[in-house]
């Protein structure tokens, strides 16, 4: 999966409801939001209702101009769903008696456990990936993409200007893709192969 960045004419094209904006917007953030879900709901209809609560409102914000950080849409998603999923924890934990309390003591019979185990091997190959990476690259992604910093203070941790950064930035991308791709080349079924530098 390939890290994205937004700006403010993305931003502006969903806004627009530019069609093709609109498709890469949803299939990237399903993705995003289905990995992060996996792990936290154990129904695939719980899953669907979270994914399409989220975008409902993300539009919504779209729609009535709240979103003002276009390059921190990857944050407003991630905190939306987060909400979203709060609230969904609240409307079920009402819903529980006492006798199901006790039930929890048994493994769920419908958590998807291949769901759980691709999650937990995309994590690793995407942490074994950086670590293969030069510094600057993996300090880069981390930053923007994982840790989602504001760019003006890596702009100032890197000592760098914002084009200059997102030629940095490019470049890291790049260079994370190739190892990915690499990767999922060489690899035979089951086992990740990482270079390291």
């Amino acid at each position: 999966m390939q890290l994205q960045s937004f700006d403010e004419s993305y931003v502006e094209r969903l806004h627009a409801g530019d069609f093709r904006t609109q498709e890469h917007f949803v299939a990237y953030f399903s993705e995003l939001i289905q990995l992060k879900l996996r792990s936290r709901l154990n129904s695939p209809q719980a899953i669907e209702d979270v994914r399409q609560e989220t975008f409902a409102r993300v539009f919504a914000a779209l729609r009535a101009g709240k979103i003002r950080q276009p390059d921190r849409l990857g944050a407003f998603v991630n905190s939306m769903c987060n909400n979203v999923l709060l609230e969904h924890y609240r409307a079920h934990s009402r819903d529980d008696s006492l006798d199901e309390d006790e039930e929890r003591d048994f493994p769920a019979t419908n958590v998807d456990v291949l769901g759980a185990i691709a999650n937990k091997q995309l994590a690793e190959k995407i942490r074994e990936i950086l670590e293969a990476m030069p510094e600057r690259d993996r300090r880069l992604i981390r930053e923007i993409f994982l840790e989602e910093r504001d760019k003006d203070e890596v702009c100032s941790d890197f000592g760098v200007d914002r084009d200059y950064l997102r030629v940095l930035l490019h470049r890291a991308k790049q260079s994370f893709k190739s190892l990915y791709l690499k990767n999922v080349a060489a690899r035979p079924p089951g086992a990740l192969v990482v270079g390291k530098r």
